[in-house]
């Protein structure tokens, strides 16, 4: 049986609204990122302290199992029909998106005062429409993730492995829960005599990707021209933290001789969006404070997924970018581009009101790098915390402020 990896991020944050019957609690993220397993975790919780079994209810709408469960009449009844009536009641939805107007039956079973609801959706949309007019301020969302690189070395099987090891394995074999189990283990405890079985990774990358791309955007979208779909998707794989428009899609795809509209590609990109596998940010004037709607930059869900499909690294400097991108995600920070006078900053990073600008470079070892990356932190004449993140391992200091830490000592933190 496969090791239970603890996210305690996102188990205080369930925990924190635990019989809140008044308020859904909504899981979403890229498929396998594990929400499910976050429901097993808080389920056992519940079970620990005095809950009894029959007052939780699990289904998972991918199950076939519950294949009579689609039509959002049939779930309700099911439901309602196994409540305990002088307890609370726990009840976990898992791919709520698959039921047909399930936003019925969820807005139904939330007016009952024992129940206590927990939904888990692998796509944005389950919170647009009827489900958001019904529910206005009746719902708090937790988004997942792949594993962080601190979970990650958390889980990682090898003993006495550097930093710097992790994390290129966390690079190239991805942050989804499950890959970290697919070793082929010379030794029973897992010691540095184990190595990766990565075939099996490869496998279940195809798996999930194919499973992404077909049920979350294919069908969804009702794309008739797969390859060019591909396209698109391997373009925005490979230019991730670059500016990007449907503009320059359109004329890429052009030149290789295919003929597509606008509007296709943008739904195709939101397709990407809405399936979790990528994120967007817009730019930011950082004088003007002001958001602009021009070219926005996107980021991969998870270096590993990338790698899968383009089958190489690429720019070791954007792959940071992306990882730090989604470290600041994780820790709850609404993230946009920078831009001051004719200076990009990397992230500019809000929290509860408070401004954190991040600016991250694979090396400062060179000093043009190094006079560039802390030209665009220096512009800024407020005295909000600034960072510069590197690779380099030895290049720590304080320059006017800003604070230059290693990368991965602060994706460990």
């Amino acid at each position: 049986m496969a090791k239970i990896i603890e996210r305690p991020q996102y188990f205080r944050s369930l925990l924190s609204w635990k019989d809140r019957a008044d308020i859904i609690k909504i899981i979403t993220g890229i498929r396998r990122c594990g929400k499910s397993t976050m429901f097993k975790i808080f389920q056992k919780y519940l079970l620990n302290n005095g809950i009894l079994s029959s007052q939780i209810q699990e289904i998972n709408f991918e199950d076939a199992d519950y294949s009579d469960l689609l039509d959002w009449k049939k779930l309700h009844e099911y439901v309602k029909s196994r409540l305990i009536a002088d307890k609370m009641n726990y009840i976990f939805l898992d791919e709520i998106q698959n039921v047909f107007e399930f936003e019925r039956a969820v807005n139904s079973l939330r007016l009952r005062d024992n129940i206590d609801l927990y939904l888990t959706g692998s796509n944005s949309k389950i919170l647009s429409g009827e489900l958001a007019t019904l529910l206005s301020g009746r719902y708090v969302t937790i988004q997942m993730f792949p594993l962080s690189f601190k979970e990650y070395i958390s889980a990682y099987p090898f003993a006495n492995a550097a930093k710097d090891d992790i994390f290129n394995d966390y690079l190239r074999n991805s942050g989804f829960p499950y890959t970290i189990q697919m070793t082929a283990d010379k030794n029973p405890l897992l010691t540095t005599d184990a190595i990766w079985d990565m075939e099996q990774i490869r496998l279940f990358l195809k798996g999930l990707f194919d499973t992404i791309v077909l049920k979350d955007i294919v069908e969804r979208k009702n794309v008739k021209d797969v390859s060019r779909l591909m396209r698109i998707i391997k373009f925005m794989f490979d230019n991730i933290g670059s500016e990007t428009s449907v503009r320059n899609i359109k004329n890429m795809l052009e030149t290789e001789g295919l003929k597509i509209d606008a509007a296709t590609i943008e739904s195709y990109l939101d397709g990407l969006l809405d399936a979790f596998v990528m994120h967007k940010t817009n730019r930011y004037d950082i004088k003007g404070k002001q958001h602009l709607k021009t070219n926005a930059k996107y980021y991969v869900a998870d270096i590993g997924f990338r790698y899968f499909l383009l089958g190489r690294e690429g720019d070791v400097g954007h792959i940071l970018e992306n990882v730090v991108y989604l470290e600041l995600l994780r820790r709850g920070y609404e993230v946009s581009i920078g831009k001051i006078k004719e200076l990009e900053v990397d992230f500019v990073a809000v929290k509860n009101g408070s401004v954190e600008y991040y600016q991250v470079a694979q090396e400062l070892s060179d000093k043009t790098t190094r006079e560039r990356e802390l030209k665009a932190l220096d512009a800024i004449d407020d005295h909000n915390p600034k960072f510069l993140l590197t690779m380099d391992k030895f290049f720590k200091e304080e320059h006017k402020g800003i604070k230059v830490l290693n990368a991965l000592d602060w994706l460990a933190e």
